[in-house]
């Protein structure tokens, strides 16, 4: 079907407001990542102030214990340990809490010990916590990013679709125009539908996101890479793209214009027009699924590629041996890799303490 020839009245018209919604979840999407945040600070906030501020000037006490400590690891990298302290320092008995989160790939035992402020007694927390201090902070500020991000993004795609259903309802020149389906999902008498315009001239790309009623379903006009292509239209100057329904009830025009372009629309659909959007949508599903699995592996191998450049540059031209990105990649290689590198590290580094990693069991000298 060519655009050109779908007879819209040649004047402006106004649309729907429900026309373009927000994603399923969206009224609590923001509120769960606000609540989230804070349950982060909460939870790790004050433990990293606290191990920031012993590394400064840390002691550790040979006569400390560590009890009931406990490490778990989900989803194999995500780690997070906890334990009791009890010491005596000057004569003062002290007993506190620690729990740390890091990632680490890390398989078997930890060995840790107690360490304490030596300007502040009161602030201790174990050995193993300070080693992964960098870790540490990078991953939580990479959490805390993370669900800023997305709760940023969900409340501008909010303004944005508030912005757009309020003026739709103000008639303007409509533009037809092909989109492409992405995702459909139907829930009880509801079909949801994620669509993009990926296929216009227009340089950006937009995803929006619409709902049809039991009944309804979007007018779907071909296929592109796998995915179904439906009709939509650009409302005036509105930054988003509106989906039509099968029976062009989201225009506002009588009901002859609707009935002379809807005659036009099915006389140029192929046969089998009804059948279609049932039959794309596992297609358009399965293509989806195969580019995030692509996309996936393409991040995975280029963290891989940057993580083994680093360690290369770590174990060979490393100004110091206590580089604590270096270590953590160091002590996650395999043995025989591990050993190589701390023979390099030792050949420049051996008249002084051995890195993480490379230590031996007294946490000193080179193993």
């Amino acid at each position: 079907m060519t655009f050109p020839d779908i007879p819209l009245p040649n004047r402006p018209l106004a649309l729907k407001a429900t026309s373009i919604t927000t994603p399923r979840g969206y009224a609590w999407a923001a509120p769960f990542m606000f609540v989230l945040a804070g349950f982060l600070l909460y939870w790790q906030g004050p433990d990293l102030l606290r191990d920031y501020q012993i590394s400064q000037n840390p002691l550790l006490l040979e006569n400390g214990d560590i009890r009931d400590g406990k490490c778990q690891t989900r989803k194999a990298v995500f780690t997070d340990c906890e334990a009791r302290l009890v010491y005596t320092y000057d004569g003062m008995s002290y007993d506190s809490e620690v729990h740390i989160f890091f990632v680490d790939a890390h398989s078997g035992d930890y060995e840790t010990g107690l360490v304490i402020s030596a300007e502040h007694p009161e602030l201790a927390t174990i050995s193993l916590g300070l080693d992964k201090l960098c870790n540490r902070i990078i991953s939580f500020g990479a959490l805390i990013v993370l669900i800023g991000g997305l709760c940023l993004t969900s409340i501008f795609l909010g303004f944005r679709v508030a912005w757009v259903r309020s003026r739709l309802t103000t008639p303007a020149v409509l533009t037809p125009i092909p989109v492409e389906i992405t995702a459909f999902n139907e829930r009880g008498r509801t079909l949801f539908v994620t669509y993009a315009d990926k296929l216009a001239e227009k340089k950006t790309k937009r995803t929006a996101y619409t709902r049809f009623s039991k009944g309804r379903e979007p007018i779907i006009i071909g296929e592109a890479k796998g995915h179904a292509v439906a009709l939509a239209v650009r409302h005036g100057r509105t930054s988003l793209p509106i989906l039509l329904d099968d029976r062009l009830e989201r225009i506002m025009m009588t009901d002859e214009e609707r009935a002379a372009a809807l005659a036009v629309i099915q006389a140029e659909q192929v046969s089998e027009a009804e059948a279609r959007p049932p039959s794309l949508r596992e297609p358009a599903k399965k293509g989806r699924i195969l580019r995030g699995i692509l996309t996936f592996l393409a991040v995975i191998l280029l963290f891989a590629v940057g993580l083994l450049g680093f360690w290369f540059w770590y174990v060979l031209s490393s100004p110091t041996q206590f580089n604590q990105i270096g270590m953590e990649i160091n002590n996650l290689m395999p043995q025989p890799v591990n050993e190589w590198g701390c023979d390099q590290l030792q050949k420049r580094f051996g008249n002084d303490r051995a890195p993480y990693g490379c230590t031996a069991g007294d946490f000193t000298s080179w193993k």
